[in-house]
């Protein structure tokens, strides 16, 4: 049980508490149940891949939207870790591609520009078709500086360089915004 308890804690946002809670969950399951289970995570770890293109999780060579000939195929969407990728997605207004760099830069953490999926982004650029890349890394200091970064790298190509809007919340109120926040908001802002 302490070996289970041990492994559930690994998982990311599961704490002590929660471990021991799942682990005695799976404790009462039925053996059919927790083979499942125990099946699903070993399939799922054999037929999971990154696509060769963006580094999308997929279950062959391509993701299914880099496969999708429909995609905007000259718009490509950067960002932190393939989970990103169904947030854009629920908004339904960008129909481009994508590029998963699986990380930010962070000197603290030792994640360098080396340990990123970056040398297959310029790979992609060098092909020609992409005319615009949005960079759409967190608004924290290490999406930032990984933003900067890019810039840096993406600029001399000759390709657009945007950026996601940041600021503030939709819903928020002015007095619960901090001045770095509303710095970010204003610097973004856009004419209507």
């Amino acid at each position: 049980m302490s070996r289970l308890v041990d492994e559930l804690k690994r998982l990311p946002g599961v704490g002590p508490k929660s471990a021991q809670r799942l682990a005695f969950h799976l404790l009462g399951v039925t053996r059919e149940e927790a083979e499942r289970l125990a099946e699903a995570i070993i399939a799922m770890r054999g037929s999971i891949q990154l696509c060769e293109l963006c580094n999308n999780i997929a279950e062959g060579p391509h993701c299914p939207i880099c496969a999708d000939p429909k995609r905007d195929h000259t718009t490509i969407c950067v960002l932190e870790q393939p989970n990103n990728i169904m947030i854009v997605e629920r908004t339904r207004q960008y129909h481009g591609l994508y590029h998963v760099l699986h990380g930010s830069i962070s000197p603290l953490r030792n994640i360098r520009p080396e340990d990123l999926k970056i040398k297959n982004l310029l790979e992609r650029l060098q092909a020609g078709e992409t005319r615009e890349v949005i960079l759409a890394t967190s608004p924290t200091t290490e999406g930032q500086t990984t933003a900067s970064y890019l810039v840096r790298l993406l600029k001399p190509l000759g390709v657009k360089v945007s950026r996601i809007g940041v600021g503030i919340p939709v819903g928020s109120e002015l007095e619960f915004i901090d001045e770095a926040t509303m710095s970010e908001s204003i610097e973004g802002r856009r004419e209507l």
